[in-house]
């Protein structure tokens, strides 16, 4: 059981918290004042404390401040009947765990002390936890499992010369990265790497995107400017989305394929590149291609050697090492301590199917950074983000069984209360007990 501190000049407060409390098993410390509560903070070394924001001798702010110097470890939780956004943000900002507004709903403060402690157990079982070391390189491609092994090894091949590649894969699979892999392990690593993203693009910019422009070629030209292939020089052009790539422009894509030859939009002068072409994309462009929809001859041009990024479903056994890679990088991006993960959430995140594959896995993690206190990344915190990823994609629109209506209920009045339980039961004309069975029945994530 904990050891929980209460800092609080409202006395009906401080005895109804430690009299719950108490029969939950926990040990209570209780302080009127400011002055009090740092007394007893120091004497009692408590895993848990439940602070007023407004004190009458000191500011609540002031005194977490205070104890974060003389405990870091310790999760402070503000407490406040004046809400606002100032206070909230400073809160959070210097070390506090988390922050309730009176009157208190005490399922949201036992809910709030609970996930502090699996936090607080976490940093303890890592109280000598190495800090992770300066980030590796962030065009490393990581994975150990055959599929990437193979990866690897034509990108080692595909480094010795100046092949061009299609690049195909699910969303997310790491093309680009792949891509870049190639460039920087080549002789020409210090030429640049220059991308076209053809699905962001109108079509009426694309071709001056690609092959540039001159003075007065068109509305809104007021000077020269090149295009993509003329600033890759001896480097690379790394055209993604190319099943995006306009079917009026292919054809002249093609020819400077087959010639190396262009000319600025406007222009009189026949210009030449030798620039390396990797293009990739995630749809079936031999499909496309019997639809009509991308030339034959170009698609032919452009897999002259293709490479098949695998989905992450395909390699979970790469998931430890990319995670491990993920953390490192967002920790030098944070310029905090090492992020830890609680047991169980590896296992979590290694059986979620991962439909955006490795970017998916990616924002997962940076999100779940994001929000962990303590920088402890609960399982908790994982399931409710990816249930509210995947959530909405799993609903059936035709689905009004009463249990389904229901459900939906429920989340609109919770969210309507912010998350306040007691005031849902009571809108909802139900009892607490009853609503928490519910929430627990129909697995509805609340804050």
């Amino acid at each position: 059981m904990a050891r929980i501190l209460i800092i609080d000049d409202d006395q009906s407060i401080l005895e109804s918290l430690e009299m719950y409390f108490v029969e939950k098993g926990h040990t209570i410390g209780k302080a009127a004042t400011g002055r009090v509560g740092l007394e007893l903070f120091r004497r009692q070394k408590p895993d848990i404390v439940i602070l007023d924001i407004r004190l009458p001798d000191e500011s609540g702010m002031e005194l977490l401040k205070q104890m974060q110097d003389l405990d870091p470890i310790s999760k402070v939780i503000m407490i406040t009947a004046f809400q606002d956004m100032k206070s909230i943000i400073d809160s959070m900002k210097e070390g506090a765990y988390d922050y309730i507004q009176k009157p208190l709903d005490i399922d949201e403060v036992e809910r709030v002390v609970n996930q502090a402690l699996q936090v607080l157990e976490v940093d303890r079982e890592t109280a000598g936890y190495e800090e992770i070391g300066p980030m590796a390189d962030q065009d490393v491609i990581v994975g150990a499992s055959d599929k990437m092994r193979q990866i690897f090894k034509m990108i080692g091949l595909l480094c010795r010369n100046t092949t061009t590649v299609l690049i195909q894969g699910e969303t997310g699979t790491g093309k680009e990265l792949v891509a870049r892999s190639i460039h920087l392990n080549s002789p020409y690593h210090g030429e640049p790497f220059v991308v076209l993203d053809c699905s962001s693009i109108v079509e009426t910019l694309i071709e001056s995107e690609l092959f540039g422009h001159e003075k007065g070629a068109f509305t809104g030209a007021g000077q020269a400017k090149p295009g993509k292939i003329e600033l890759a020089g001896r480097g690379t052009l790394f055209l993604d989305e190319i099943g995006e790539l306009p079917l009026s422009l292919q054809s002249k894509f093609l020819g400077f394929l087959q010639r190396r030859e262009y000319m600025r939009i406007g222009g009189q002068t026949t210009l030449q590149s030798n620039c390396r072409i990797i293009a990739a994309t995630n749809r079936d462009l031999s499909g496309l291609v019997q639809k009509g929809q991308f030339k034959e001859d170009l698609y032919y041009r452009l897999r002259v050697v293709t490479l098949d990024m695998p989905p992450l479903r395909e390699r979970v056994s790469d998931i430890p090492e990319l995670v491990n890679h993920f953390l490192q990088k967002i920790t030098a991006e944070f310029g905090s301590g090492p992020i830890k993960l609680q047991k169980g959430v590896l296992e979590r995140l290694t059986a979620h199917s991962w439909v955006g594959n490795v970017r998916e896995l990616e924002n997962v993690l940076v999100e779940a950074a994001v929000r962990a206190q303590g920088k402890v990344i609960l399982l908790e915190e994982i399931d409710r983000i990816l249930v509210s990823k995947r959530g909405k994609a799993e609903e059936e629109p035709g689905d009004h069984s009463l249990p389904r209506v229901e459900k939906k209920h429920i989340e609109n009045i919770l969210a309507s209360v912010e998350g306040n339980r007691t005031r849902a039961a009571r809108i909802l004309g139900i009892s607490l007990p009853t609503l928490r069975s519910k929430i627990q029945k129909y697995r509805i994530v609340s804050d």
